[in-house]
């Protein structure tokens, strides 16, 4: 069964995506130099807003999380995994994760990709303020 979680967001000046082990997609406005592994702002959505459904899809044991990106034609795929541990309770952040570590923005684990594996196009259409990203969530299980 697959459970589809639709995210919008918005690009950044100052988004890097260098950050080596996660990719994390804020409702936050603003962004500072440190935000290495940020790739979107003003999300739609963060862990606590994603549906019920979604949820309980992703903590299924052995359920596989795919994240689609799209921005402006080009697209970027990462498989990971869910587990019954995660809580999905932040308030403003998402992060997927190459490791297993696991805390309430934590969404997704032992990803193929982290913020520094993602396209340098698409890196720098992200770093364009009124460029609008969205983020397709798909858990199977």
């Amino acid at each position: 069964m697959e459970i589809v979680e639709e995210v919008f967001a918005f690009g950044h000046s100052l988004i890097r995506s260098t950050h080596k082990t996660t990719f994390e997609i804020t409702k936050d406005e603003h962004l500072t130099e440190k935000g290495d592994c940020i790739i979107a702002v003003k999300a739609n959505k963060s862990a606590r807003d994603l549906s019920r459904e979604f949820k309980e899809a992703a903590k299924k044991p052995n359920s596989e999380i795919k994240i689609i990106i799209e921005v402006e034609g080009d697209v970027e795929i990462v498989k990971a995994f869910g587990s019954p541990y995660l809580t999905f309770t932040h308030p403003t952040e998402m992060v997927v994760r190459k490791s297993s570590y696991m805390c309430d923005r934590t969404i997704a684990i032992k990803a193929s990709k982290a913020a520094c594996d993602l396209s340098r196009e698409i890196v720098r259409k992200l770093q364009n303020p009124d460029q609008k990203i969205n983020i397709t969530l798909i858990s199977r299980f």
